[in-house]
């Protein structure tokens, strides 16, 4: 994987903490590469597999499969480009091994949002054609002016074999890869709907939430001295306290910070009463860092906590998602990850969790 220097140590440990938060009652969906593919579903078996760039690449095009899960989920074909320069209106020519695609070489109509991102939904026939195709074909070109792309296809039909598998369409008629002549998708699993509850109690005054913050960092440290490292100016308003109801405070303290992640800590103490402090409890975190979340924000209107982990510095790998307060705990609401360091933006990261609101 393409990664900037250190960066395989930060993965490895943002891997770490991840498996010790990653929660359980949430039943987050799996994520696998197959060799210069990536694929994975939710828990509603609604599925992503996109490709992997070249690790060398600067300007990359990637595709994009989704379908979701049941006998009527449709599967969608995007080509996505991110290159400089690009002309709001252009042509792109696409190739199979060389050869032009689809037959007759009939170039797709694009349009490039700001200059350097575009995304070009494939007919539904042509991605057919080319989901059939990858079985032999090995790259497949992009071809814009004098500029070329490509985009690998190994490990594509794994992907997709892999995803039939998973929504139980195997051997039947809809199967991507493996077809049969009978049978249906099972219906996919509801969507769960979760309610969070926005913090009612009377907001702290910045002086309150400034002395909490403090107290807190410095009761973190005497339960395990050195453990929570004073941040310098600049950093200090990731620090915070919040009314969840008349008693009940939030209270988030920064205590590591790298060169793109900061790390805090979030509690749950009464009234001011940081002695009896205990970690907030999000939603099937376990372990030493299970109140950690790294780039984290609450937000009082809505009662969520967000969070996007960066496993490098470009923000192209790593997990994003929010938790939801119930009353109770931080139910978690969404989740999306990216476990390959290859230019994927965080749009494109393959969800793996995901909820209604109530």
């Amino acid at each position: 994987m393409r990664r900037g220097a250190g960066s395989k140590g930060a993965l490895a440990a943002l891997g770490l903490m991840l498996t010790m938060a990653t929660p359980a009652q949430a039943q987050i969906g799996p994520i696998k590469t197959f060799r210069d593919w990536v694929a994975g579903c939710d828990n509603t078996k609604s599925c992503t597999a996109l490709s992997l760039p070249n690790e060398t690449d600067d300007e990359i095009a990637f595709l994009r499969l989704d379908r979701p899960a049941g006998p009527e989920g449709a599967p969608t074909l995007a080509l996505k480009l991110r290159a400089q320069k690009l002309k709001k209106n252009f042509t792109i020519a696409l190739a199979l091994d060389g050869a032009p695609f689809p037959a007759g070489g009939q170039p797709l109509q694009a349009t490039s949002v700001d200059g350097e991102v575009a995304e070009i939904a494939i007919p539904a026939a042509t991605a057919e054609a080319l989901i059939t195709a990858a079985r032999k074909a090995t790259t497949l070109t992009a071809s814009i002016e004098a500029s070329t792309l490509n985009v690998s296809l190994a490990g594509s039909v794994a992907a997709m074999l892999w995803i039939d598998e998973r929504q139980g369409r195997l051997n039947t008629p809809g199967a991507l890869i493996r077809k049969g002549t009978t049978g249906s998708a099972p219906a996919a699993p509801p969507l769960p709907v979760i309610a969070s509850r926005p913090a009612s109690g009377k907001p702290p005054s910045k002086a309150e939430a400034a002395a909490l913050t403090k107290a807190m960092r410095a009761e973190i440290n005497r339960r395990e001295p050195d453990s929570c490292e004073d941040m310098p100016d600049g950093f200090t308003d990731t620090d915070g306290a919040w009314a969840l109801d008349g008693t009940l405070r939030l209270v988030a303290v920064a205590c590591s910070r790298g060169a793109y992640n900061v790390s805090s800590q979030f509690w749950l103490v009464t009234g001011r009463d940081v002695a009896k402090a205990r970690p907030a409890p999000l939603e099937g975190a376990t372990g030493k860092a299970a109140s950690d979340l790294i780039n984290a924000d609450f937000d009082p209107k809505t009662g969520q906590i967000s969070f996007y982990a960066k496993a490098r510095g470009l923000g192209d790998c790593g997990s994003s998602g929010s938790y939801g307060w119930n009353g109770q705990r931080f139910a978690v609401l969404q989740w999306s990850e990216m476990s390959e360091c290859r230019l994927l933006p965080g749009d494109d990261w393959i969800t793996l969790f995901r909820s209604a609101e109530r």
